[in-house]
């Protein structure tokens, strides 16, 4: 089953139950008057931010949510019950867009719950039309309709440090490494086709699918990559070694970046320069010095040297919590 996140769907708050004509009748009060009571009112919807950024995948084949309808109004002078509100849960960093009105709400903490719509009033039962000049009404009203819409949401992950770079720089790699994750590896371009996720010390960390030049204008996965590194509070960049130019690779990466989103080079950015056991130590002291021209953190890592990933995660959290 593919990662999902965009999801068009539509939602009902629940109908006000209708009012109704009673009238009471008791041993000693045969004409006792009006007594119909009014009736619920219906359900409203929800929207609440939890931590599963499958969720959407989850309801690939719920296109429709409904809250209750509240309960019609009773004899003897009852009311309605309510109808139940609805919750729809979504992954934190979720954007709902209202398709009609364009109105947008962004799901950005967990717990986060925000009305999305209102569910109808209750209709008036005869009781409630009572009065001085009208001791025995026969009127009453309906429940008012709930409000609908139709909505598209678009998940925009957040994540406390995002692994970006070009495919197979070993993102995924580093990500089980530093995690308990379980990403799929594999030595062939465009391994990820949907962000992983994955738990360091409380703080989560995304890997983030790879791009390539040209990203920003929909090459490779295009923006499916970018959008999901806004919400990213800290950027680790790799870069392979088995590149014939690591600096070429890295002014690419930046290249589309600022062509997506210039506000995306402000970020804090480590960068890791991966698979080291494949050349030798001159010629990785001398791409350490052209990086470091550019960005002073770098780290030099190879996945089957536990004591490098252990400083590297040590310093990952250190700067995410600056």
């Amino acid at each position: 089953m593919g990662f999902i996140d965009e999801l068009s769907i539509y939602v009902k708050a629940g109908d006000g139950g209708n009012g109704v004509v009673r009238w009471r009748h008791e041993k000693h009060n045969p004409l006792g008057g009006p007594s119909g009571g009014d009736g619920g009112r219906g359900g409203d919807v929800y929207i609440v931010a939890v931590r599963d950024i499958h969720l959407l995948t989850k309801y690939r084949n719920q296109k429709k949510f409904f809250a209750c309808r509240g309960e019609d109004g009773q004899k003897n002078s009852l009311h309605g019950a309510c109808g139940k509100d609805l919750d729809i849960l979504l992954p934190i960093g979720s954007v709902v867009t209202n398709i009609d009105t364009k109105e947008k709400i962004s799901l950005a903490e967990e717990g986060e719950k925000v009305l999305l719509l209102h569910g109808g009033a209750g209709g008036r039962g005869n009781e409630s039309f009572k009065s001085s000049t009208d001791r025995s009404p026969r009127k009453q009203t309906d429940g008012k309709i709930g409000d609908e819409g139709k909505f598209f949401i678009e998940l925009e992950l957040i994540a406390d440090i995002g692994l970006i770079g070009l495919p197979n720089a070993g993102k995924t790699s580093l990500l089980n490494a530093l995690s308990h994750a379980r990403g799929k590896v594999g030595a062939y371009p465009f391994t990820t086709l949907e962000p992983n996720l994955g738990e360091c010390y409380g703080y989560i960390i995304s890997d983030i699918p790879g791009l390539i030049e040209g990203a920003s204008s929909g090459k490779g996965l295009g923006h499916k990559f970018l959008r999901h590194i806004k919400r990213t509070n800290l950027l680790a960049h790799l870069i392979s070694l088995e590149n014939d130019d690591p600096l070429k690779v890295y002014k690419v990466i930046h290249k589309e970046l600022k062509k997506y989103d210039k506000t995306l080079l402000l970020k804090k950015e480590i960068v890791i320069l991966t698979k080291t056991d494949t050349v030798d130590e001159i010629y990785i002291e001398k791409v350490v010095k052209q990086i470091k021209k550019i960005n002073p953190i770098v780290f030099t890592i190879s996945m089957y040297n536990n004591e490098s990933i252990k400083i590297l995660r040590e310093r990952l959290i250190k700067e995410v919590k600056k």
